[in-house]
């Protein structure tokens, strides 16, 4: 693949991600919660509800969903109020809403701490909280960054350095859901087709069009050892009982 002989700052080859940690039920207070670190970036996300709502955010037909974004420090601006929208839209095309109309679900996602590929580690600290949360899932998500460098090389998982100074980086969040889903737990979840094409796909500066055909390629691949991690993570058969509400 592109960019394995490339020289970056930590040593990793240009298509491999950082370690993966993903620790759950944190937070006694929140429905559920998980903690999210791919290296240095972190993110803590917690889950509140099915809760009753009321005014606008009461809709009889499906639960609304409401994402709050809190930096490391200081005071939230655009960028968290852009994140904020960005993992709702995501996140709503998984949560199966329809189940609890009239009522709401609130996930906070706190910044710990932000060494590159922050939007992407958020969404997957989001989804791992949904699922501790029991909130029923079509399926999963699996988010990764990747980036163009100054010598066009792609690289996946950015870090902070590397977003700074490569010509531009992209956000994709992929789904990570069956095609068919069955009640009984298979043997291996793995070996069932996947849904293609991703959820979202957030962009910072221009790559032209081989470029990006790169970065969903090499982000897809990504995506599935994270989506692979993240079913180890919570356990099988806790996110096969989640999916077995499409029957």
């Amino acid at each position: 693949m592109a960019g394995e002989a490339l020289s970056r700052p930590d040593g990793r080859a240009g298509n491999q991600i950082r370690p993966l940690v993903c620790t759950r039920s944190l937070l006694s207070r929140a429905d559920g919660s998980a903690q999210w670190s791919q290296e240095n970036t972190t993110v803590l996300a917690a889950v509140y509800g099915p809760k009753s709502v009321t005014g606008k955010k009461e809709n009889p037909e499906y639960a609304s969903l409401e994402v709050i974004w809190k930096p490391k420090s200081g005071l939230s601006g655009k960028f968290e109020k852009e994140a904020e929208l960005i993992v709702k839209r995501s996140l709503e095309s998984i949560i199966l809403a329809a189940l609890y109309p009239n009522l709401g679900i609130s996930i906070i996602l706190q910044v710990i701490n932000d060494d590159g590929s922050l939007l992407a580690c958020a969404m997957n600290a989001a989804c791992a909280a949904l699922v501790d949360a029991g909130i029923p899932l079509s399926g999963l998500i699996a988010a990764v960054s990747c980036g163009v460098t100054v010598n066009n090389e792609v690289v996946l998982d950015l870090l902070k350095s590397e977003e700074q100074k490569n010509v531009a980086h992209v956000c994709l969040v992929f789904p990570s859901q069956p095609v068919s889903v069955v009640l009984e737990l298979p043997s291996n979840v793995d070996e069932k087709p996947e849904k293609q094409g991703f959820i979202t796909c957030v962009m910072r500066g221009a790559m032209d069009v081989d470029q990006y055909l790169t970065c969903v390629d090499q982000g897809r691949a990504a995506s599935a050892e994270i989506a692979k991690f993240l079913r180890k993570s919570l356990g099988q058969s806790q996110v096969w009982a989640l999916l077995s509400f499409l029957l």
